[in-house]
């Protein structure tokens, strides 16, 4: 749909996506995680943002969800969060008013141009702007509209405002989260916001596929519940297939043993079994022989059964060694076992350093120049994902998106911001929308 240069010659090869124009109508997390990764992919993205107003900074909400805040030369603290810089590099920033007709109107032309529109409005929300799936699929049949909400397009909930914490309490995984004698316990990110974009991204790579192949787009509706049910995986088929509730564990698995956290002389170590030679192995390096050779111990199945007596057993031995001797000698006899790092400790990984985990991309509003963010974990061979762009400014890409796409020159986009319909390249600071607030809803 979109006409980009092809670009020939290029020392780097294609990119995947090159050549898509996604138009990105999300905030916070769930879309912006999308389309990160489909930005990483190739893909041209085009962020629509609120422009500053009376006071409002606009933009992104989690452009306010600091600090920390990336700071200038002199230590100041700047309008960019730490939190709106983890997801939303490789795009590009347009500031528009869609509540404004002339600013709802450009969003529908760029609409037009695009392959992919991707929103996380309240059900029914973009209706009044003209912006719904229904108004846009004639002027563009090729369309892919992906809907990422709280709780779907149907249902009894689906007018319900949508965050990632309710997801995860009411789709069950703070059910199992956390120690046994204590309370359900939130996963510690966004995940539910972060799974439903990842799923949201493969149906979108999906309808792209079929559209190509047929000419017709589709709409996508992605929930957060939805998402969140279905990565209980084996623990809501364990319900599933013998009725019984899952139960919190802590770091223990529900149907492998001893596969936890334990605590060793000097701090935490995990010890993860995943079969009966491997658990005799282990037995063999902490003096322990006679477990793999009792019958309650000598199977998986059998020590899942007998977990309450093994596990203090086991316990007590790890408590007299170092970390570091637990942890070579299972390297040596090639049992799975790790430390328990803290994110300083992730970060200084030499297998996550090697991994390309930690990336650095210049930064105009740092005072370094630079900002280090976390690297995309797809690896491909022949098209490799590319950091081309930092986390955009508010309204960065404004006149060049506009100028590029439908062509509008200097006078229209000074007649535009005089308006107020659109803002230009860096906008101000002030305080949070109440009325985008209330239109929002994903958190």
């Amino acid at each position: 749909m979109s006409d980009m240069p092809e670009n020939a010659g290029r020392a780097q090869p294609r990119a995947p996506l090159e050549g898509l124009r996604v138009l990105d109508l999300t905030r916070i997390l769930a879309g912006p995680t999308c389309t990160q990764l489909l930005g990483d992919l190739g893909a041209d993205i085009v962020k629509i943002e609120r422009p500053p107003r009376d006071g409002d900074r606009g933009g992104d909400d989690t452009r306010k969800w600091g600090p920390p805040y990336v700071t200038d030369a002199e230590g100041r603290e700047t309008s960019e969060s730490a939190y709106y810089l983890c997801a939303n590099r490789n795009k590009r920033s347009v500031a528009i008013d869609i509540a404004a007709p002339e600013g709802a109107a450009l969003v529908r032309q760029l609409a037009e141009r695009s392959d992919v529109l991707i929103e996380n409005f309240k059900v029914g929300g973009l209706e009044k702007y003209g912006l719904a799936w229904d108004q846009l699929r004639s002027a563009n049949p090729r369309l892919v509209y992906c809907s990422i909400t709280g709780f779907g397009q149907t249902g009894p909930y689906a007018h319900r405002p949508g965050y990632d914490i309710l997801a995860q309490a009411m789709g069950g995984i703070m059910s199992i989260t956390g120690e046994p004698d204590g309370p359900p316990t939130k996963v510690g990110v966004g995940i539910s916001d972060v799974m439903a974009g990842m799923y949201a991204a493969v149906a979108i790579l999906a309808a792209l596929r079929h559209r190509d192949a047929t000419g017709e787009g589709q709409r996508i509706d992605v929930s957060l519940l939805d998402t969140q049910v279905a990565w209980l995986i084996n623990e809501g088929l364990n319900y599933l297939t013998s009725g019984e509730v899952p139960r919190r564990r802590g770091t223990a698995h529900p149907n492998i043993v001893p596969y936890q956290m334990f605590e060793a002389a000097d701090g935490p170590v995990i010890i993860a079994v995943g079969n009966d030679a491997q658990f005799a192995r282990f037995c063999t390096l902490m003096g322990l022989e006679a477990l793999s050779e009792n019958p309650r111990f000598a199977t998986n199945a059998a020590r899942i059964r007998n977990r309450e007596a093994l596990i203090p057993i086991i316990a007590e031995a790890v408590a007299r060694k170092t970390r570091r001797w637990i942890l070579d000698g299972l390297e040596r006899l090639k049992v799975p076992a790790s430390p328990v790092n803290d994110i300083g400790e992730v970060f200084a990984d030499p297998q996550v350093q090697a991994r390309g985990m930690r990336i650095t991309m210049d930064h105009p509003l740092a005072g370094s120049g630079t900002v280090d963010l976390i690297g995309n974990p797809l690896k491909l061979s022949g098209t490799p994902v590319a950091y081309r762009r930092p986390p955009p400014l508010l309204g960065q890409h404004t006149d060049e998106v506009l100028g590029e796409v439908l062509g509008l020159d200097e006078s229209a986009l000074e007649a535009l911001a005089r308006s107020g319909v659109i803002a230009r390249g860096r906008a101000g600071a002030g305080e949070e929308n109440e009325d985008d607030e209330a239109r929002r809803q994903t958190g």
